[in-house]
């Protein structure tokens, strides 16, 4: 197993401060690992999380509801949409009433791009946790939000 202290070469006034210290460095490194996860997909953790989003939603929602419900706020979901139409992931459809009003929906495309991730849906760097650990990290990090 690791620890904190070892990895980055340094001691802790505090418990909290090791803690916290301790998140902020396991967010990077499993920032670094879904970027290796989904790079064979030809998308990045944001862009699955909006396909999931559009795939939840059944039909076309509004861009803003999508950036609303986003893990990771994305001042660039903007973006990110782009780059998921021009790969035919997604589509756009303007609001016939309000031209400022964007939707978005999930192509077929789409869908069986994230059929293929759901089935080779292998995390393996979660699985140094059993489902009993990873239910009481999650629990722990609910409380401390």
């Amino acid at each position: 197993m690791g620890d904190i202290s070892k990895d980055i070469n340094t001691s802790f006034k505090n418990e909290k401060l090791k803690a916290l210290i301790n998140i902020k460095y396991t967010s990077n490194w499993l920032n670094s690992k879904e970027n290796e996860f989904f790079k064979p997909y030809g998308i990045s953790p944001q862009q699955y999380n909006i396909l999931r989003i559009l795939r939840g939603a059944k039909d076309k929602i509004k861009v803003q509801i999508v950036k609303d419900r986003m893990i990771e706020r994305a001042p660039n979901a903007t973006r990110l949409m782009d780059k998921l139409c021009d790969k035919s992931l997604i589509e756009r459809e303007r609001c016939e009433h309000d031209r400022r009003v964007v939707y978005v929906k999930i192509t077929k495309q789409g869908l069986v791009l994230l059929s293929s991730i759901d089935v080779d849906k292998t995390f393996t760097y979660l699985e140094n946790l059993t489902d009993g650990e990873a239910k009481t990290l999650s629990n722990l990090l609910d409380k401390l939000r």
